[in-house]
């Protein structure tokens, strides 16, 4: 039912504020989903990042991590037949999980508000507890109020407008991972193209002369669900803030003139794609990196690398760090031993400063290096099932995030479908 005052309020719709409202309904508080654009899905929809990356733990006995949420919109999505390809098992179609997360959401419980924007926060008097926020939309500025809030917007937005301490970039100068634009080629005779690294090599000649300026060293491709669909993941724009909406800006038109390079390149160099054409391209760049909440804990790519498990554990996840050059060309990648696996403490998503918050996503309490590892969509969805939960459970019992039985949380996520590995040996 619609109002204005609610048990918890998440703000953006993305992977992780999908699964955090559904939590937090399902917990029993009313929950306000607030998003920006006119359906869910944020990187999956809007930035159109696909396919989902790894959510296992690699090795020759694979073994699955992330279920909850996760696994219930790949269940319905698989049903419909928009998931899965045979050639890349984890590509779904966008316009599905748009549907499936709606559906979602409404079976949960969850009140929906789209077309709403962030402007503002409202904090007492004291400076650690937001009251309100403040957001534009078709009815003009509009406050709505709640016990609990959840960041999940991807930029820490919420969090940097209520005062609490945050990061961007990487410590050396502070730069973030470059942006990029995805776009698909469809009509493609995908039986005729070149392998990856063909691809590449005809690509690499081409920036030699001058035809394509791209700051990437090579050529990022996956199949679609939709045949003859060829998706791209391989712009890269760089040096811009993507917290600063005027070079937001710019990035998204550099991001569209290397997209019409890239179409000329292929059409041209690239046996399959003769006949091919640009079916489109995201509705919003790509952003890896923005704000990092600084929080009660800070994660690092050295605690990854070494697998370390936390008794606080909210959250598992194996993807590699992944660094993108903030300068231009380059891509670190550090994986870890095949069939260990990391876990995310629930410290992480507690800010400093601010009482009634919790961050679900990328945006927790993480270096530079840790972060390029954590901001996948499987693993922003189990953080934000874990912000959900506690926010709801944190007002049922009426304490605040610090206070929280952090062991009520993972049972209950345990019950959602979640599995947090609980029963391996646990480092201090």
């Amino acid at each position: 039912m619609a109002g204005t005052d609610y048990d918890v309020i998440v703000m953006g719709g993305g992977p992780s504020g999908i699964a955090a409202a559904v939590a937090a309904a399902r917990e029993g508080a009313s929950t306000l989903l607030i998003e920006r654009y006119g359906f869910l899905g944020g990187a999956g929809t809007a930035m159109m990042v696909n396919p989902w990356m790894s959510y296992w733990a690699g090795g020759s006995d694979q073994v699955q991590l992330i279920f909850g949420v996760l696994q219930e919109l790949i269940d319905r999505m698989t049903e419909m037949g928009a998931y899965g390809h045979p050639k890349q098992i984890t590509a779904f179609d966008p316009e599905a999980l748009k549907v499936v997360a709606e559906r979602l959401c409404k079976e949960a419980g969850v009140t929906l508000l789209y077309h709403s924007f962030l402007g503002a926060v409202q904090m007492d008097d004291s400076g650690h507890y937001i009251k309100s926020v403040k957001v534009a939309n078709k009815s003009g500025l509009v406050d709505f109020s709640a016990k609990m809030f959840v960041d999940a917007t991807g930029d820490a937005d919420l969090a940097a407008l209520a005062g609490a301490t945050v990061n961007k970039g990487r410590s050396v100068d502070g730069l973030s991972q470059p942006m990029t634009l995805n776009f698909r080629m469809a009509n493609v005779d995908v039986d005729r193209m070149p392998d990856r690294k063909e691809i590449t090599r005809r690509y690499l000649e081409a920036k030699k002369r001058g035809e394509i300026r791209c700051p990437r060293e090579d050529v990022l491709w996956f199949y679609a669900n939709q045949p003859g669909v060829i998706h791209f993941n391989t712009t890269r724009v760089i040096l811009k803030d993507a917290t600063n909406p005027w070079e937001l800006t710019e990035a998204e038109i550099e991001g569209r003139r290397q997209v019409q390079e890239f179409v000329r390149f292929l059409k041209k160099y690239v046996e399959g794609f003769e006949h091919a054409y640009l079916q489109t391209t995201a509705p919003q760049i790509g952003v890896r990196e923005s704000r990092r909440v600084v929080g009660e804990y800070i994660l690092t790519a050295e605690e990854l690398l070494a697998a370390c498990k936390f008794e606080d554990v909210i959250a598992r996840g194996a993807y590699p760090v992944d660094i993108h050059n903030p300068n231009g060309e380059g891509t670190i990648l550090q994986h870890l031993k095949p069939g260990e696996w990391y876990d995310i403490p629930f410290r992480c998503l507690v800010p400093l400063k601010i009482e009634n918050l919790l961050v679900g996503g990328r945006p927790i309490s993480a270096t530079h290096e840790a972060h390029s590892a954590i901001r996948v969509q499987p693993i922003a969805m189990a953080i934000g099932q874990a912000a959900g939960t506690a926010a709801a459970i944190c007002v049922k019992e009426q304490v605040l995030p610090r206070q929280v039985n952090v062991r009520q949380v993972q049972e209950s996520l345990t019950k959602q479908g979640a599995r947090l590995g609980i029963e391996a040996n646990r480092n201090p």
